[in-house]
């Protein structure tokens, strides 16, 4: 048998991904919704469709400082819409003369009306007195007080938004499942919203398992790994959006490592662990976590999937609350791959974001590359777009196992479990890791 024939009957006994991740995701579901106010919601996800109770603009109002006027009044001066007269005083220049009747800002509330040959000072933002259907730039004028001379007569509907016209009451402002983001804040709130139902950010867990692990401030050495990973999975939890916590490192000590989860399941909607996922002697993690004791809620399982790299990822629940937890490989690289493949999307459904998973496009390659036969692989990758539209994509020295190359890409290229070699100018999907959601 060849090398590659063993290789593939090898990968033929693992689980194929888009099998654990249905599996996986299947068992989860999105956190229970909560009123809060308008100002805690940002960075949240919405749990209801939110509709307009009241429109936007919610009067009609000057969009600019000017003189509020009646078209037919100043159109006299320009032989029609959008006519610009030369300056007064020139040869065979014409400039119309109204009355100012009064001064409206944006506190002004008593309702006026225009008459013939009128006009009143407005303020942008200001309420439109009743006939008004154009407003005249300060600029355009000899911005007289008692009375102005408008020397160029704009468009009907110039200057002015109405009532209404950007959004109406009843208008779909959001569906559920929609990132909560500064500029829909103000859409809110600009309708009259004070209030929304949102699913609460998750309170996501990371700890570290490994005698060998030492915290960071110093070099390694050989019987001392410095934990980059925790570090790394806390600051990946929040960019999701989630309350992520770090709780530090854990020695491969059984009792130690139950007592840490146990007392983390009452603050977590999610714990994540990195290390002791394989079947070797110091792996504790796996074998700890796999047993079911007493009436614990567990299993974790320990799955063999088809992914590149970090073959062996767990899933399961702990504590009497029946907390999800996913358990991710202890090499940095590994587990920054199985955070963005497995517990990135777990994140965003328990926080009720849609899609879970990453944007991603389909790219040139610009250099010929090989993959391990059978396994889905994620390799750190540059994703740029091409003048003309479209996408290429240059792999990263060094594949996916380097950090350099990771905190380098923008995108991870995906390279299916039947790629043994992608040619140079052959089409690959990536994903877009500078894309928040």
């Amino acid at each position: 048998m060849t090398a590659t024939a063993d290789a593939e009957a090898a990968a033929n006994e693992l689980t194929p991904l888009a099998d654990y991740l249905g599996s996986v995701l299947r068992r989860l579901r999105a956190l229970p919704p909560l009123d809060l106010d308008l100002t805690q919601a940002y960075g949240n996800v919405l749990a209801e469709d939110v509709v307009a109770p009241h429109s936007f603009p919610a009067f009609d109002q000057a969009a600019v400082d000017g003189y509020a006027a009646r078209w037919e009044d100043i159109s006299g001066g320009s032989r029609g819409p959008g006519y610009v007269p030369a300056p007064s005083g020139a040869p065979g220049g014409r400039s119309i003369r109204l009355n100012v009747v009064g001064d409206l800002g944006a506190a002004s509330w008593r309702p006026v009306r225009l008459t013939p040959g009128s006009c009143f000072s407005v303020a942008a933002g200001a309420p439109l007195p009743a006939g008004a259907d154009v407003v005249v730039p300060v600029e355009w004028t000899d911005q007289g007080m008692a009375a102005v001379e408008i020397f160029r007569a704009p468009k009907r509907g110039y200057g002015l938004r109405r009532a209404g016209e950007e959004l109406s009451a009843g208008t779909l402002l959001a569906r559920a499942g929609t990132y909560v983001s500064p500029a829909l804040v103000a859409v809110l709130a600009a309708t009259g919203i004070g209030h929304v139902v949102v699913r609460p950010s998750p309170r996501v867990v990371i700890v570290a398992t490994g005698d060998e692990l030492v915290d960071v401030g110093r070099g390694s050495q050989p019987g001392q790994v410095v934990d980059a990973n925790s570090h790394a999975l806390t600051a990946a939890a929040a960019e999701v959006g989630a309350l992520a916590y770090r709780v530090g490192i854990c020695d491969d000590d059984p009792e130690g490592l139950r007592g840490l989860l146990e007392d983390q399941t009452l603050r977590a909607d999610l714990i994540i662990t990195t290390g002791g996922t394989g079947t070797g002697p110091g792996d504790m993690v796996r074998r700890i976590l796999s047993r079911r004791e007493g009436t614990r809620a567990g299993p974790v399982t320990f799955t063999e999937v088809a992914l590149y790299p970090g073959t062996a990822l767990g899933f399961g629940t702990v504590g009497a609350e029946e907390v999800p937890v996913v358990c991710l490989p202890g090499d940095p690289g590994a587990a920054l791959i199985g955070f963005e493949v497995l517990a990135r999307p777990a994140i965003n459904l328990l926080a009720g974001a849609e899609p879970v998973f990453r944007p991603s496009v389909r790219a040139h390659l610009l250099e010929t590359i090989t993959s391990p036969v059978g396994l889905r692989e994620f390799r750190p990758a540059h994703v740029a777009e091409r003048r003309g539209g479209g996408y290429t994509v240059q792999p990263l020295p060094g594949g996916p196992f380097t950090l350099s190359g990771l905190a380098e890409a923008n995108g991870l290229m995906v390279l299916g479990e039947r790629v043994n070699t992608a040619a140079a100018g052959s089409t690959v999907d990536v994903l877009l890791l500078d894309r928040r959601r």
